[in-house]
């Protein structure tokens, strides 16, 4: 059984709520229900100075986990709202491999993809509310966003490489989709384990060892 939409009114206080207090929001970890429900669509629920500040805790949440997205649900509030931003720092063989480019901050607001070709590329992913675990996970390599950005415009944008990876994951956030729902199994490492041992630019290394198939 669903559970009932929240009211513009239980949303706001819920959101003025957690703008309480200074600094990052706290994530949501797997097993809350919030990360496996449909987003609430955002159709004005908040006003314009609750929506700025909420986008703005989004951003210092994000970076402070340090990630390079993070989603409404993530921080428990219902809405199909994500924020983006990706700065693409690292050895610039792996930056070169992963088609991975600086991605200026972005809000995206009611977001649907669609794939433009069946081209599909597979690397290490993780998640701010999976703390602690990776993945390789196959993406489309590129896609078609549309949606609003936080001020209503509509927004119709093309993304490739790893750009439309971060966009996958976010809007599969807003759909109660966790990466580890189609990421490969036996792929699946911590941290610690990624950094010590599949640190090479492709998962080919880890594909081959661990016993799984790449796209």
């Amino acid at each position: 059984m669903s559970s009932p939409q929240p009211t513009p009114a239980l949303l706001t206080r819920q959101v003025e709520e957690l703008l309480q207090h200074d600094g990052p929001l706290p994530i949501v970890a797997a097993g809350d229900p919030v990360l496996r429900r449909i987003a609430e669509p955002y159709d004005g629920q908040l006003d314009d100075a609750l929506l700025d500040r909420f986008v703005a805790a989004l951003r210092e949440t994000m970076h402070a986990a340090p990630g390079v997205g993070l989603a409404a649900p993530q921080v428990g509030v219902p809405l199909s709202i994500a924020v983006i931003e990706d700065k693409a720092r690292g050895r610039k063989e792996a930056l070169q491999a992963r088609d991975r480019a600086p991605l200026p901050f972005r809000v995206l607001v009611n977001p649907v993809y669609e794939p433009e070709g069946e081209a599909r590329a597979a690397f290490f992913e993780g998640c701010l509310s999976v703390p602690g675990w990776q993945a390789v996970t196959a993406r489309y390599a590129r896609l078609r966003l549309r949606g609003q950005d936080e001020r209503g415009q509509a927004v119709d944008e093309v993304f490739t490489g790893w750009a439309a990876r971060i966009v996958q994951h976010e809007t599969d956030h807003l759909n109660g989709t966790l990466y580890l729902d189609v990421a490969e199994p036996r792929s699946l490492s911590t941290d610690q384990a990624v950094a010590a041992l599949w640190s090479q630019p492709t998962a080919e290394t880890a594909a081959e060892v661990l016993g799984f198939e790449l796209p």
